[in-house]
């Protein structure tokens, strides 16, 4: 390196020491850490899950490897509930972290005594509902869900089916599974249980956006296959959905200046400017920067056969 570089790249390893040698956290198995000595800049992400050992030197932050951690372990919400008690938590990561507590005994709410079996089973239904309609509410605020993938409703009985039942459709449509488990499960099993919702729902997902890129390429609707093509149409910002078949090794070449993409060019056809290898991480990065959302699809022949990689255009 020139000696320039070499000084700043040292100062900045010796951000990222004093960053790594800082005390751990209950949960904590790995550590993201971006630095830049030049421009002052230290930011730490503590992960419950144990990424692989990585060391980047770039102008610009590493993304894939955070990508695809966060295509292996999405965030969702678990609400564990039955009809007197709600128990809300937020699984990051695989790390269990309980975000709210909303419960009312409704057994002791009120004395049997000297009421008819229907009316007191009217009144406590009374109760439910409201203590549903609140929870609903609370749901609706809470701004962490409406970040996260979707919500596994749990618990033992028929509440689970009741409070989805009384969602409106916003709140229904994040739902992504409901299964019996008892009040007292342990974090182990809740994480377990959610992770397993999720990851078939990732799936699912994948799925329906292979779908209908297939769709769409057959009928003409607006898409975009190959490298070259689906390169134009990022760096047009066209793109809504980019999809790329898993462990796909990108080949290629992309103009460090206008971000034109080619199959093997050294000078960019465009404007004339350097021309890089194309790495998935450039590609991601330029997606990310067009506000394109990129998808990892696992074994899609369709996808397969038009090179592996598609787009879904907005227009």
């Amino acid at each position: 390196m020139p000696k320039d570089l070499l000084e700043a790249f040292q100062e900045t390893l010796g951000m990222v020491e004093a960053a790594l040698s800082a005390p751990g956290i209950k949960g904590e198995r790995g550590r993201v850490i971006f630095a830049s000595a030049t421009a002052g800049f230290l930011h730490v992400y503590r992960l419950s899950v144990e990424p692989e050992p990585l060391v980047v030197y770039d102008i610009s932050p590493f993304l894939l490897p955070l990508a695809k951690l966060k295509e292996e372990y999405e965030d969702y919400g678990l609400l564990l509930i039955d009809s007197q008690e709600a128990r809300l938590f937020l699984v990051r990561s695989n790390l269990l972290e309980e975000n709210e507590n909303a419960s009312i005994d409704l057994m002791n709410k009120h004395k049997k005594g000297g009421w008819s079996q229907m009316r007191y089973n009217r009144l406590r239904r009374g109760q439910i509902d409201s203590f549903f309609t609140q929870l609903i509410e609370d749901l609706q605020k809470n701004e962490d869900l409406t970040k996260m993938r979707g919500l596994v409703v749990a618990g033992p009985g028929e509440a689970k089916g009741q409070l989805v039942e009384m969602m409106p459709q916003a709140l229904k449509d994040k739902v992504i599974g409901t299964v019996d488990i008892s009040m007292d499960a342990s974090s182990k099993d809740l994480v377990n249980i959610g992770k397993d919702f999720a990851h078939e729902e990732e799936l699912s997902r994948e799925n329906v956006l292979a779908e209908k890129l297939k769709e769409a390429v057959l009928r003409g609707h607006p898409a975009a296959c190959g490298l070259a093509e689906v390169g134009n149409a990022l760096k047009d910002g066209r793109v809504n959905y980019l999809l790329i078949s898993e462990g796909f090794a990108l080949p290629g070449m992309i103009c460090t200046s206008c971000h034109h993409i080619d199959s093997v060019v050294e000078k960019c056809p465009t404007c004339g400017g350097e021309a890089a290898a194309l790495s998935l991480e450039r590609l991601y990065e330029l997606a990310e920067r067009m506000g394109a959302e990129v998808v990892l699809v696992e074994d899609d022949a369709f996808l397969e056969s038009i090179g592996n990689i598609g787009a879904i255009l907005r227009y």
